[in-house]
């Protein structure tokens, strides 16, 4: 399904598209701009199929009615005049991939639609010569022609591409809308709802993403583990934590994030004493134990340090040795 109404947050986006819609004021570029998986082309394929349908024209609506053949082709992605711009090298869109894709493509009038319209995922990876090809279509556009670039780092665009186009941008989705969303649609416990809304931080594919991900639930698990004996651990339990640890080399923001909401965790228990605040509220003994074992001071150090081992790792140092680093400032806190 691709409705406005299936859109989780993000109302100040769908209110400026129907309203568009409504009114017939098609742009022919937008800009939609958001962090990773928030839902970015699942916007834009709503918009798409919304301008694209045959029958919402007719009964004053902007949702896509899902029984017409425009919609029916949406749907299976195969609707002629719907263009998702594909591109030979990973993470680099080139300016051949422009020109063949969009720019010798635009005066081509739409097959059976009133709209031809394309969408750039990552659109933060066209080379300054993409943009530059792109730069022309957008400054006189066929009037049928919608332009839809979806980008994570809006500021990898050229300021004449962002000025030729309405930038719409997502915001947060609030937790208890995504804790909803993931009990009622996804349907999962509620102490694993909350944990995946801490991680997700209003963004609602990745907290779908960690909600569904055997990967994400087996490193919880083995940090977990890691922290309710961190402080105990002698030399040989450092080296294999260490090893184990660099084992989700790919996924160590993540092995991170959770060392993080644990340790807020135990400052907020230590603070509070309300179980109910907490993210891990399945390991209170744990939380407890450390909350009355370590200093504020000691805890606010150890959060130091996790976000300078983050720092480290972006700053390309050694990841076993900022692991250690940071294992030995645990232990010693």
């Amino acid at each position: 399904m691709a409705k406005f109404s299936d859109i989780i947050g993000q109302e100040h986006i769908k209110e400026h598209l129907k309203n568009a819609l409504l009114n017939d004021t098609i742009n022919h570029a937008y800009i939609i701009n958001g962090e990773k998986n928030a839902g970015k082309e699942f916007i834009a394929e709503t918009f798409a199929m919304a301008l694209q349908c045959e029958n919402n024209k007719n009964n004053n609506s902007v949702e896509p009615c899902m029984e017409c053949h425009a919609c029916k082709q949406a749907v299976t992605r195969n609707q002629p005049d719907i263009i998702t711009l594909v591109h030979e090298k990973p993470g680099t869109i080139g300016v051949e991939d422009v020109r063949v894709g969009i720019v010798s493509d635009v005066y081509v009038r739409p097959y059976s639609s009133r709209w031809k319209i394309y969408i750039v995922n990552e659109a933060e990876n066209m080379s300054v010569q993409a943009q530059n090809a792109l730069l022309k279509t957008l400054e006189e556009p066929p009037e049928y022609v919608v332009i839809m670039l979806l980008t994570s780092n809006i500021s990898a665009l050229l300021p004449t591409i962002i000025s030729r186009s309405t930038v719409l941008n997502m915001r947060p989705v609030d937790d208890k809308t995504v804790r909803k969303y993931l009990m009622e649609r996804i349907h999962v416990p509620d102490y694993q709802a909350d944990i995946c809304v801490a991680f997700a931080r209003g963004n609602i594919g990745k907290a779908k993403h960690l909600a569904t991900s055997e990967d994400f639930d087996n490193i919880k698990n083995e940090a977990v583990r890691v922290l309710k004996y961190a402080h105990e651990m002698d030399t040989g339990d450092f080296v294999n934590t260490i090893n184990q640890i660099s084992a989700y080399k790919m996924n160590i923001d993540d092995y991170l994030d959770i060392l993080l909401i644990w340790y807020r965790d135990i400052l907020m228990y230590k603070a509070t004493g309300d179980a109910d605040s907490l993210v891990f509220k399945d390991e209170i003994y744990h939380i407890r134990d450390r909350a009355g074992k370590s200093s504020y001071e000691g805890i606010e150090k150890i959060i130091e340090a996790i976000d300078k081992t983050k720092s480290r790792l972006k700053a390309n140092v050694n990841l076993e040795l900022a692991l250690e680093l940071l294992l030995l400032v645990i232990k010693e806190n």
